[in-house]
């Protein structure tokens, strides 16, 4: 959804950002960036707080982030997200109705995830664009562990290591699944908005299980890209390919017509 209002990790928007790192790693978008595993910690800050200044401190609202709130203010509903920017905060949206399964850009955990405690200053990270050069930061602007005194990292999971899941990260996923669990049965509606297969066990596949459990529920996915649904879910499943942000501003205009 973010990509789809523009904010994407490609193109003019990652190469205006990153001109010295695109042309001494040759990387090819912001993503595979952003996963690279740097030569030191210096080198990492200064890519990660122009990475998390980009996506997160000053990411404008989306309009279908404002859109879609809209049409769920009349709702029940609770959202799972794998995105971990700024853009159901800086839109609005009631944060005890949001479980950002993956992180958020905008906090720090343990490298050595040695504690299950996550932290967050934003003028560090507006110091460290302020003062990097060459593509590194000042050695003393690296932040550290107060446990074990190993380096921060941004608060996202990683594929080998996992990430540190502190008390409000519980807080939400139960709040999720205490949805999830209200509603096993009768009309429900999994509305899967620009869901890919890099990690389809978070969302795509609970989804899937769940509207084959329940014959009332409905799976609706709106994606540019074609994936295969289920055989066993597929009369109970809507496919919609079209642009995404124009998908969710035309279902805004049907319900307030309604």
């Amino acid at each position: 959804m973010s990509a789809a209002d523009g904010f994407t990790y490609i193109g003019p928007r990652f190469e205006t950002a990153f001109p010295d790192f695109i042309a001494k790693y040759q990387f090819l978008d912001m993503l595979q960036a952003s996963l690279f595993d740097f030569e030191d910690w210096q080198e990492y800050w200064a890519f990660q707080s122009r990475f998390v200044a980009l996506n997160y401190l000053d990411q404008p609202v989306g309009q279908s982030y404002l859109d879609l709130k809209e049409i769920l203010e009349t709702k029940d509903y609770h959202i799972i997200t794998t995105n971990a920017d700024n853009a159901f905060w800086v839109a609005g949206y009631d944060p005890h109705n949001i479980f950002h399964i993956q992180g958020e850009y905008g906090l720090w955990q343990c490298s050595q995830h040695c504690h299950q405690q996550t932290y967050k200053d934003d003028t560090v990270i507006r110091q460290m664009i302020a003062e990097q050069k060459n593509m590194k930061v000042p050695g003393q602007l690296i932040p550290h562990c107060p446990e074990c005194e190993a380096p921060f990292e941004i608060n996202k999971r990683n594929e080998e290591k996992g990430m540190v899941e502190d008390a409000d990260f519980h807080a939400q996923k139960a709040r999720y699944e205490a949805f999830l669990s209200e509603h096993k049965e009768g009309k429900v509606l999994y509305l899967e908005i620009g869901v890919g297969h890099t990690t389809p066990q978070f969302i795509k596949h609970p989804f899937w299980k769940r509207v084959s459990e329940n014959p009332n529920a409905l799976f609706v996915t709106l994606n540019h890209k074609h994936y295969r649904i289920p055989l066993s879910i597929r009369r109970q499943s809507l496919e919609l390919t079209e642009h995404i942000a124009q998908l969710i501003s035309a279902t805004k205009t049907i319900y307030q017509k309604s």
